[in-house]
């Protein structure tokens, strides 16, 4: 299965908000070579969260090529409220749900165990406790274990969690990617956290 880790190269870093202004106006002058340093820049974190949503790599990359198309689309009517990434954030969660829907309608259930998180992905979601070397040969059961439990979770708590523990967003950012008070961020990452816990729980007792 297709790994989820998408590493961005030192030449495709997150540019500076006054370089990202810069080249969100080249786009929107029609510079075809921006918009694909835009889409170089951004591949990476949209796909690898389009996996972690769905489960399933496969139609992450066709919700990737639906994202790029929509921020296409969307980049004129951008007013620069939040980063660039935090708005494609917001259309990545849209896309993803806009896509389960189409599944429920099909009774589709496509989600799939992904291979693994990383370490560090791993480990903010699962448990604050630094990892002892002996545990390391367990590291790929336990990520299985950890994206099946996430899988159990609604989408609206997937999102949350990922944004936050994964993507490392502030209260203010995830509220402005989901499109929700911060104070609705709060409590849905409450609830995620324990309803996580519990799939975590339950996934070891049926192990």
């Amino acid at each position: 299965m297709a790994s989820v880790d998408v590493a961005l190269s030192a030449s495709e870093a997150i540019p500076a908000p006054v370089a990202e202004r810069g080249l969100v106006e080249e786009c929107r002058r029609g510079d075809p070579n921006a918009f694909s340093r835009l889409v170089a820049i951004h591949e990476g974190l949209v796909y690898n969260l389009a996996a972690r949503l769905l489960g399933d790599p496969e139609e992450a990359k066709d919700v990737s090529q639906d994202v790029f198309l929509q921020v296409y689309r969307m980049l004129p009517r951008f007013e620069g409220r939040s980063s660039l990434k935090t708005w494609i954030y917001r259309i990545v969660v849209n896309q993803c749900r806009n896509r389960q829907r189409w599944w429920r309608r099909r009774r589709k259930d496509k989600a799939l165990p992904l291979e693994e998180l990383t370490p560090a992905e791993n480990a903010r979601l699962a448990s604050p406790r630094a990892e002892d070397p002996e545990e390391a040969l367990a590291r790929r059961e336990q990520g299985r274990r950890v994206q099946r439990a996430l899988l159990r979770l609604s989408l609206d708590h997937r999102a949350v969690l990922l944004l936050r523990e994964v993507e490392e967003l502030s209260g203010a950012e995830i509220a402005q990617a989901l499109g929700v008070a911060e104070g609705t961020v709060k409590s849905r990452l409450a609830r995620a956290r324990e309803s996580l816990r519990q799939a975590l729980t339950a996934s070891e007792r049926e192990s």
